[in-house]
């Protein structure tokens, strides 16, 4: 039996035996979550192993690749950005990089972009994985892509595309890369061990990604099968071959690669503790260690506005009832329910899970290192146990 170190608080004792259970069922290689609520840590939990070929012990300064969770981060800072006056959601992209705008791009607003409209899921172009970590090289290729359909009509999951996007347009009002952006706006002032670019010093400390189990479920299957036959979807979330599709292969792009870590990929490398990321959420909507809550009314008024939902473009993959506010994940879908419908977040190809909760003033992060297959609930388990406790 894997045994759980860490707390929870009375009345989060729902969340604890979800968590163990989870190990229980054979479902977790390590994992960690944490919850804070009005500010405070209510739930820090973790257990299993960062590598079952060691047998090495998840523990406090165990960090893991968020994958997608790396998005609401991305967001977080953009939200960040407008309220410092640098950024304006609702102007022309344009307005910060003029060579955004060729090939029929000149009237994506930014916050197409964030809301996942701008038509940009896949790039034409071929790079390799130098190109990806030197950054320009995407840029440019950006630059020159046509938009699948017309930017701001319809909305399509940009899986990778994301982070350049975003990252681009911050750098242009911020004057930082994700890099430094991510440090600047929220892990220094949180003290929150969170990285996009990890630093040499602690990649020791990552937890090495296990494959995800073996798909039976007839439904699963005819998912995946579905998913293999969109050339499109499979060439923007492998940036057209150059990472790969199930994120192991064993190169500098394997996701559990030293090379992968220290590059910026911002739509799917940030590198946290399930600590930070709980953190910086209930900074978003509390009062944190002395530290005033990062985001104003007006902000998570946006936040958890839908600006994309339906049936979505149908050269990707939209789970059903998936909704995206300017950067978030909002109230889940029927396949990620998060707490409620005040609830705004990003989840992860791991399973993993951080977000918002802005009426219950709560932040959730939840990390693992066993990759999850398309009937996953080992999160959405968690949410329900923390549901159940907040409502008792």
């Amino acid at each position: 039996m894997t045994e759980i170190h860490g707390f929870a608080d009375e009345g989060f004792g729902p969340v604890a035996d979800v968590f163990r259970d989870n190990f229980t069922r054979g479902t977790e290689t390590g994992a960690a979550l944490a919850v804070y609520h009005r500010g405070r840590l209510v739930v820090d939990l973790h257990g299993g192993v960062t590598d079952s070929s060691t047998g090495h012990l998840w523990n406090t300064g165990t960090v893991a690749v968020g994958f997608s969770v790396t998005k609401g981060l991305m967001a977080l800072c953009g939200h960040l950005a407008q309220q410092r006056g640098l950024l304006d959601f609702d102007a022309p992209v344009t307005s910060l990089w003029p060579e955004f705008g060729a090939h029929g791009k000149e009237r994506t607003t930014i916050r197409d972009v964030f809301a996942h409209r701008a038509g940009l899921v896949a790039l034409d172009t071929d790079l390799t994985f130098e190109d990806l970590a030197r950054w320009t090289p995407v840029i440019t290729a950006v630059e020159a892509q046509r938009p699948h359909w017309e930017p701001g009509t319809d909305f399509g999951y940009h899986a990778l595309t994301f982070g350049w996007l975003t990252g681009e347009i911050l750098r242009r009002a911020t004057g930082l890369r994700p890099h430094e952006l991510l440090d600047e706006y929220l892990a220094a002032p949180l003290k929150a061990d969170a990285w996009i670019g990890l630093p040499r010093s602690a990649e020791s400390r990552v937890a090495r990604i296990h494959p995800a189990p073996e798909v039976t479920d007839p439904e699963a299957l005819a998912l995946v099968e579905k998913v293999m036959n969109m050339p499109v979807f499979l060439r923007s979330v492998t940036m057209g071959g150059v990472l790969p599709a199930r994120f192991l292969d064993d190169g500098p792009s394997d996701y559990n690669s030293s090379a992968f870590h220290a590059a910026e990929i911002p739509a799917a490398n940030g590198i946290m503790s399930a600590n930070a990321l709980a953190k910086i959420y209930s900074a978003a909507v509390s009062t944190v260690d002395g530290t005033p809550r990062l985001l104003t009314d007006e902000s998570i008024t946006d936040a958890l506005t839908p600006r994309s939902s339906g049936p979505g473009w149908p050269g990707v993959l939209t789970p059903p009832g998936l909704r995206f506010s300017t950067g978030f994940l909002v109230g889940g879908h029927p396949g990620r329910p998060l707490l409620s419908g005040s609830s705004f977040g990003h989840d992860g190809g791991n399973g993993g899970l951080g977000f918002a909760d802005a009426e219950a003033e709560i932040g959730f992060g939840y990390l693992n290192n066993q990759l999850a297959n398309p009937v996953d609930q080992r999160a959405d388990r968690l949410t329900a146990a923390l549901r159940k406790s907040l409502t008792r």
